[in-house]
């Protein structure tokens, strides 16, 4: 197994072998079901179909680079949350992917939406997101936000420090209204991920801390408010992770944490959110636990740390996004050009270059994530190279895919596509070198819908009001 922030070197000497966990496929037109979104298959051309419609039509009529998601796929690992999680409040994290369009599939399938922005809380409920069902996150959230949270009727906001309490109590006062929070706690768990997505270390900028004080200050401080409904206690440990072991440590501390408060208080904490962080397979060496797997180690950890101290279960709430709406997108490009790069020690190195790259995937060069990719318009039964596939920005760090066997006969004008491609990369796609964001296209039963559309030239030149 892999995880799939740890990569190495991007000037990595290895050139024939690949690292590791990378496996010679027995066969380059197979897909692996894991990675891609449910009955995704190739047609009787070679062409990867993906919610009943060609990619090769697809990158036809929309062009390239482009985001695909399947409905039906988020829709049924939306489900399955739902019916694994039976009786908690699943809230699909939006920062992973969102739209009006998510928005109401979110809103269909019966679950809530966290937010963390003004324009995130706007989206959501212009998609038809009843503001009772989201949560309001965020480390820095400006009066401005607070203010229409409130006035909206937001279900919870998640409050992160002294300065917000202040804020929400005094904007409270001012619109006669009473806001219900969640005080975030950074448990102090080190859960095995990349540095900038392990969030519950103390040495971070999210929560207060459990193990200064913080923590139960805040849900004191919260607790005793006039115009604050405490609700309970939030934690989010980090995002891609595979295994049970940092939840395990997190459920412990805040139950713990939630045994100190009724001590302090005399009072029930009546929720506790875990957060998300469910890892997603991007290569195939990666193995996520299985929903229902997840769903019931989480509940035997809580029904015995609330036994064990006495506390009546709490309502309990988790945040996937990623675990979502990850595996549901496929990343479509154009190969431009194939290039071989003598490397030290007599070794070669295949570059194969596509029309896009860290602006519209910016994970790789972030987070040093891997992913995968299949030539996507045909088969081929040529023998398999070590290939690196990189975008066409002016960076030596523009690297989309460090290590892929593709077929030896790739050449320009083929079609790549990326599975594990719905989160984060329209999310945090970027206009780097003036390029214009890919747009992100629905597809079910064989039809297409265009949920953004591909931004433009004139879009770019439209926000540059210079002489």
């Amino acid at each position: 197994m892999t995880h799939t922030h740890i990569a190495g070197s991007i000037h990595a000497d290895v050139a024939q072998a690949g690292p590791q966990w990378l496996e010679l496929p027995a066969d380059l037109n197979a897909l692996d079901p894991k990675l891609w979104p449910s009955g995704t298959h190739r047609d009787e051309a070679g062409a990867v179909v993906v919610g009943g419609a060609s990619l090769v039509d697809v990158a036809r009529e929309y062009g390239t680079a482009a985001y695909v998601i399947d409905e039906a796929d988020f829709r049924a690992r939306a489900a399955a949350f739902r019916e694994s999680f039976k009786g908690w409040e699943i809230y699909y994290a939006g920062k992973a992917l969102l739209t009006r369009t998510v928005a109401r599939w979110v809103a269909e399938e019966g679950l809530s939406l966290d937010v963390t922005t003004m324009g995130e809380m706007k989206v959501a409920l212009a998609g038809g997101m009843p503001a009772a069902r989201l949560g309001f996150h965020g480390n820095n959230k400006s009066v401005e936000e607070i203010r229409f949270a409130l006035e909206q009727g937001v279900g919870r906001i998640i409050v992160d420090s002294f300065d917000e309490i202040d804020r929400i109590e005094a904007l409270c006062r001012e619109l006669g209204v009473r806001a219900r929070a969640m005080v975030r706690v950074t448990t102090g768990v080190e859960a095995h991920t990349h540095e900038y997505i392990a969030t519950a270390h103390e040495d971070q900028k999210f929560g207060l801390s459990i193990s200064s004080g913080q923590a139960l200050t805040g849900l004191v401080r919260c607790h005793t408010s006039d115009v604050i409904d405490l609700l309970g206690i939030h934690s989010h440990i980090g995002s891609q992770i595979f295994e049970t072991a940092g939840f395990e440590v997190a459920i412990r501390r805040t139950l713990k944490l939630a045994h100190q408060f009724r001590t302090a208080t005399g009072a029930e904490l009546p929720e506790l959110d875990l957060g998300g962080g469910f890892g997603i397979a991007y290569v195939s060496a990666d193995a996520p636990m299985p929903t229902p797997d997840l769903a019931a180690a989480f509940e035997e950890l809580i029904d015995h740390e609330c036994l064990a101290l006495g506390l009546e279960r709490p309502r309990l709430s988790i945040e996937p996004g990623r675990a979502i709406c990850g595996p549901a997108g496929v990343a479509i490009y154009e190969v431009g050009t194939v290039k071989v790069v003598e490397v030290e020690n007599n070794k070669a190195r295949v570059y194969v270059s596509v029309d896009g790259g860290m602006s519209d995937n910016i994970r790789p060069a972030l987070y040093a994530a891997e992913y995968s990719c299949v030539i996507a318009n045909r088969n081929s039964d040529a023998a398999p190279v070590l290939c690196r596939v990189v975008g066409k920005h002016c960076e030596g760090g523009d690297i989309l895919i460090r290590y892929v066997f593709l077929p030896r006969d790739i050449a320009p004008g083929d079609l790549i596509a990326v599975p594990a491609s719905g989160a984060y990369a329209r999310a945090m796609a970027s206009n780097y070198n003036q390029v214009p964001r890919p747009p992100l296209l629905g597809v079910r039963d064989g039809e297409v819908t265009t949920m953004l559309r591909r931004e433009t030239l004139e879009d770019l030149m439209r926000l540059d009001v210079g002489e």
